[in-house]
């Protein structure tokens, strides 16, 4: 009996953890963050991003959504490898911060680069839909 009120207080404990982490799509629409950047899907690319988006790249740099947007659509922007690992999304309400680690290589202005570098993406939702407002990197050195 003992047994049974305990699964029974564990279950009604994590129901609402349950209900917390119900995806909602978000997890798809930042998964395609990266596969529409890899295609330089501008249009698409457009629907996900607020318009006052900002990108912090890892040097500092600091790119509005039409600058971004421009680079890959006249192709002085490439991306050719993105690997996500260890995501992990925390929302609050409407809002959602996706970070993880994320290995990359592409081309910008005929200069190879690649690495492996920490993200953080904060989405709103906004009539139903996940829109991303801010991407953050850093890179990550190499263990000597």
């Amino acid at each position: 009996m003992a047994h049974r009120i305990l699964s029974l207080v564990t279950l009604l404990l994590a129901v609402p953890l349950l209900a917390g982490a119900s995806d909602d799509g978000l997890l798809a629409v930042d998964s395609s963050w990266n596969s529409l950047r890899l295609s330089a899907d501008v249009e698409k690319l457009e629907a996900i991003l607020a318009d006052d988006w900002m990108l912090t790249h890892s040097d500092g740099r600091v790119q509005s959504k039409a600058e971004y947007l421009g680079e890959l659509r006249t192709r002085s922007r490439t991306n050719q490898e993105i690997t996500n690992e260890d995501v992990k999304v925390r929302k609050y309400g409407d809002t959602a911060v996706v970070t993880g680690t994320s290995v990359q290589s592409g081309v910008s202005d005929g200069k190879p680069w690649s690495g492996k570098f920490r993200f953080t993406r904060v989405w709103i939702r906004l009539d139903g839909d996940w829109t991303m407002v801010a991407s953050h990197s850093s890179r990550v050195e190499p263990k000597s």
